[in-house]
């Protein structure tokens, strides 16, 4: 004696599972297509020795060219360092995160600047700042019960 199924239990088993293979298609589509990719995890780094591993034990902003900078940056609760840079208009700016301690968000809102900074790893992003202004880095994932005062700045003259 089998299981018996109604044709139309039939029919929306069959829609529901072509919902769902048509949702997987579309996301994979736009990951593809538009170059979503998950943070970008260039590098391992020991979490416990941050402070001693270059150049994360000096972070800070590095001219590499010109109108090109590096800015390295360390994440720990509830802190960035360092807490500002400052960049001329116009420069090209490559941050490299890392954590110290827990997962950190990194996200400088309205300039697509948003990386997930994890433990053990170094993530980057890029941007150009075209206009001055002083830029708000704040973390965006929750990483403890002073979340809402982590935050830097990015002064751009």
């Amino acid at each position: 004696m089998g299981i018996h199924i109604e044709r139309t239990e039939r029919i929306w088993i069959r829609v529901a599972f072509a919902i769902l293979v048509f949702f997987l298609a579309v996301v994979t589509t736009a990951a593809v297509v538009d170059g979503l990719v998950p943070p970008s995890h260039i590098q391992s780094i020991d979490p416990t020795k941050v402070s001693e591993t270059p150049p994360f034990d000096k972070p800070g902003l590095r001219k590499v060219g010109e109108g090109a900078y590096e800015a390295y940056y360390v994440a720990r609760i509830f802190s960035f360092a360092p807490n500002q840079i400052d960049v001329p208009a116009g420069s090209h700016v490559t941050f490299y995160v890392t954590s110290a301690d827990v997962e950190h968000g990194f996200s400088v809102p309205e300039t697509g600047v948003n990386t997930m900074v994890t433990p053990g790893w170094v993530s980057a992003v890029s941007h150009t700042f075209k206009t001055p202004g002083t830029f708000l880095l704040i973390c965006n994932e929750y990483c403890g019960a002073g979340h809402q005062v982590m935050a830097a700045k990015v002064v751009v003259h």
